[in-house]
């Protein structure tokens, strides 16, 4: 409860702040009134979302959109006040000079300056309205990134196959059944060869893919569908009355993906065949770093396949390939993983720019990287969860075409 208390003091205190700003540069009470009553409404609507007898922990989805109008808000108030304390350390030195230097020897702080709170309400309202936009639109923004990939060892009679990556649905957050249905067309229009899913089914609980697994059972390849589990299928973040009950949901989950015809690997493999010749496709369960489950058994998986075979990974998390993987001795070409959501946040721009703040949780946090002669590539997430929308970093569907060098 003290926690909570004093959030909300802070809070207030950041609004009452913020609120010099619009008095400086609105001299119209209504914009004031309105301001403090959309603050107390974002904090309100907040504590009544989080307070429950759940603890906040089962993030249903008006908790998540309370979150994200909070998240917006308090962008607003702190980008705000950034400008406010510079120029109020400012006025602050004024008034002491005045009475140290001058001949009145009075203490007299000047006024605040009406175009520096002009300047810091428009800076304040792009973060606020990128994540306003995010949640409206951002969040089923779906971009499908190309990627070709040339291997050496590579099967020739897979040279050109193209793999169908997506990852990360959460579909206990999803709310609007004809974007999704957009974003599933748009990955069979790609004509993938395989199609791969690299885990996070649901948020927490089996049944929140009943009202969408009709539409996920359309994805169809040639050479099929394959998925892997991610750390929030296993249902480990919220309480259960029994670990019987956990287990089910586990199972239920299981059976969901089998009847949508998803090939679910658990530390197994498949072969993919293609005109007499073969590639290994292994999948293991959620292995992570940093309190992450680590389920997964990467030598499980590898039993029955040669070090010779060229190999594809289905692994959640990144950490793994980071940590386990890309040291093995038995050379992953390509490792498939999702998990960081690129934190739905941030600035891409082809040739220019990638960032993030995750990257400082994450070393490899979304696209294709290459170490050691192995590739990764870290899909950006279909769905989303926690802030519901994305801003700048979008859903992702990616397409990674397999070349063998020195073919034509």
């Amino acid at each position: 409860m003290l926690r909570w208390v004093i959030f909300v003091i802070i809070y207030l205190v950041l609004g009452f702040y913020s609120l010099q700003a619009i008095k400086t540069a609105s001299r119209y009470p209504w914009v004031h009134y309105l301001f403090i009553l959309l603050s107390l409404f974002v904090i309100g609507n907040f504590l009544y979302q989080f307070t429950g007898t759940d603890g906040g922990r089962v993030l249903s989805r008006p908790k998540s959109y309370a979150f994200g109008f909070l998240l917006a808000m308090l962008s607003f108030q702190i980008i705000t006040i950034i400008f406010l304390f510079g120029e109020d350390i400012f006025r602050l030195f004024v008034g002491v000079y005045q009475k140290v230097f001058s001949t009145q020897k009075e203490f007299s702080i000047p006024s605040r300056r009406r175009f520096l709170s002009i300047i810091a309400l428009g800076v304040a309202a792009l973060p606020f309205g990128a994540l306003l936009m995010g949640m409206y639109k951002g969040k089923y923004n779906y971009k499908v990134l190309k990627y070709q990939l040339e291997f050496d060892d590579l099967p020739d009679a897979f040279d050109g196959y193209q793999i169908t990556q997506i990852s990360d649905v959460h579909s206990g957050s999803f709310d609007n059944r004809s974007k999704v249905a957009y974003g599933i067309d748009l990955v069979n229009e790609q004509q993938s060869d395989v199609i791969l899913f690299t885990g996070d089914m649901v948020n927490n609980k089996a049944e929140e893919m009943l009202p969408w697994s009709d539409l996920f059972a359309k994805l169809k390849a040639k050479d099929g569908v394959y998925s892997v589990l991610g750390n929030h299928d296993y249902g480990d973040y919220v309480s259960w009355d029994s670990e019987g009950l956990k287990a089910q949901n586990l199972q239920d989950l299981k059976n969901i993906q089998k009847e949508m015809g998803f090939d679910l690997l658990l530390d197994s493999h498949r072969y993919l065949e293609k005109d007499g010749a073969k590639i290994a496709l292994l999948g293991v369960e959620n292995w992570g770093r940093g309190g992450f489950k680590k389920a997964g058994d990467l030598e499980k998986a590898k039993q029955g396949v040669s070090k010779d075979d060229f190999k594809i990974l289905m692994s959640h998390d990144p950490s793994h390939w980071e940590d386990v993987v890309i040291n093995d001795d038995y050379h992953f070409h390509l490792t498939l993983s999702g998990h960081t959501h690129g934190m739905q946040f941030g600035v891409e721009i082809p040739g220019w720019i990638k960032w993030s703040p995750v990257k400082w949780r994450y070393k490899y946090w979304a696209g294709v990287y290459q170490e050691l002669g192995q590739f990764i590539n870290v899909n950006r997430g279909f769905g989303f969860i926690g802030y519901p929308g994305r801003v700048g970093i979008w859903p992702e569907i990616s397409v990674i075409t397999l070349k063998k060098k020195g073919l034509t």
